[in-house]
């Protein structure tokens, strides 16, 4: 059984940073693009980062987080990281990682494997 825990939510100030982690079991992780989602509460959940398999190309954000946010992976530890800076209330939500095979999409729909969510909080 495939699975993906997260970890690394909390309550931080404005301006402040967090790094949130995914660990994953049962699944062939080199195989498998990686992305971060959120949601905010009333709101769709939206794309913040994807990775695809080592060695392709360049990870993406959006707008919203570029610049701020980095996503990394690490294929040895089948573990998926985002590391957020320069925080906004803004970024206020439950986070979550997902899995897809081969290629990533911006799509929440493409991915059928999901972290239960870790809640980020941005508040001063």
């Amino acid at each position: 059984q495939v699975q993906l825990v997260e970890s690394g939510g909390g309550l931080v100030q404005p301006g402040g940073s967090l790094k949130l982690s995914c660990a994953t079991t049962n699944l062939p992780f080199s195989d498998y693009a990686m992305a971060w989602f959120r949601q905010a509460p009333g709101k769709e959940r939206e794309l913040v980062a994807y990775i695809n398999r080592s060695g392709t190309d360049i990870p993406y954000y959006p707008w919203s987080v570029r610049g701020r946010f980095t996503i990394t992976r690490n294929d040895a530890k089948n573990t998926c990281s985002l590391q957020m800076d320069s925080l906004r209330p803004e970024d206020t939500a439950i986070y979550y990682c997902a899995a897809r095979r081969s290629w990533a999409s911006e799509e929440s729909r493409d991915y059928p494997y999901w972290g239960q969510g870790t809640q980020v909080t941005v508040s001063s």
